[in-house]
């Protein structure tokens, strides 16, 4: 049987395969046929593969994605048995609109190591490893985390950047690391390349709520980076209350960690970009594994994206 780590290559690929199938809808205004593309892109790669695959994070539950659905098998059915959390085309906007930053995204790790994250919100506090060790606490005022992740870096909190989604629902937050005296970036979509930015020392602190499948995906790029990372489920209603039992979420209000959501000593990550970004260039890949406990990371560039 193929080893764990061996899939780390391959993987690169699947993601590179899906992005390659975007490029034709770059700009095209047409956000379901690109996202279509990388699906049937990704899925057809992900088959190929030696591997019992489970999609435990993908394009929705059964009865509403024909394909990459949670529950979904793929690989050969020869090899280590792995659970997958996907996003072929995170940034459907950004493709359509010909904007910085589109990617297609996986994580691989042995059989039930993955959080299975129901599609509803989540609170995220994302920092890089030279906060890890900082006290992070959804729970505190902005003021006191920024204080504690100032601390843990020695450096001033007017001298931290903080990342946060442009939303309407963040003016709170907004105002709140302004009055803290921290730097604020705003972005628009992305907050899976936002957390990793955390990581490679772009930004200091990612704040704010997002997608919770994609904090999943960030928290196995964290812990193939050493950054931390707290995370609790957000429901609007009880249709997303169900949602999250079908789950098997059974304590709605727990925080979760980076390895609450990644958990073990094994996991690959890859993404490409789609269009160029601050994390990738179009068509390069940033793939990042823990093998053994240890993580390392490196970017290829096939010659197709120059």
């Amino acid at each position: 049987m193929i080893a764990f780590s061996l899939l780390a290559l391959p993987v690169s690929e699947v993601a590179e395969r899906a992005a390659l199938a975007c490029v034709p809808w770059v700009g095209r205004g047409a956000e379901k046929r690109a996202d279509a593309a990388a699906v049937e892109a990704m899925r057809a790669a992900l088959n190929a593969l030696p591997m019992k695959g489970r999609v435990v994070i993908g394009e929705g539950e059964r009865d509403e994605a024909p394909m990459l659905y949670i529950g979904e098998e793929v690989g050969t059915g020869a090899g280590p048995a792995v659970d997958i959390a996907l996003d072929p085309l995170e940034g459907t906007t950004l493709t359509a609109q010909a904007r910085a930053g589109a990617l297609t995204v996986l994580a691989l790790a042995p059989r039930g190591a993955l959080l299975h994250a129901p599609d509803v919100y989540m609170e995220k506090l994302a920092v890089g490893p030279a906060a890890a060790g900082a006290s992070l606490d959804l729970g505190a005022p902005v003021e006191d985390t920024l204080r504690a992740v100032a601390g843990a870096v020695g450096r001033p909190v007017e001298d931290l950047m903080v990342c946060v989604l442009d939303r309407e629902r963040h003016a709170g937050l907004m105002a709140d690391i302004r009055a803290a005296g921290a730097r604020l970036q705003l972005i628009q979509d992305g907050d899976v390349a936002a957390v990793i930015a955390c990581a490679r020392g772009e930004v200091d602190v990612y704040m704010g709520t997002g997608g919770a499948p994609e904090g999943v995906l960030a928290a196995a790029a964290l812990r193939c980076t050493g950054g931390a990372m707290r995370g609790r489920l957000v429901f609007r209603n009880e249709d997303e209350r169900a949602r999250a039992a079908r789950a098997g979420v059974t304590d709605l209000a727990r925080v979760y960690t980076e390895t609450d959501m990644a958990s073990g000593d094994e996991i690959i990550f890859a993404a490409t970009g789609v269009t160029d970004g601050p994390l990738v260039r179009r068509g390069q890949t940033l793939l990042l594994t823990l093998s053994g406990g240890t993580p390392a990371g490196r970017v290829l560039t096939p010659a197709w994206s120059s």
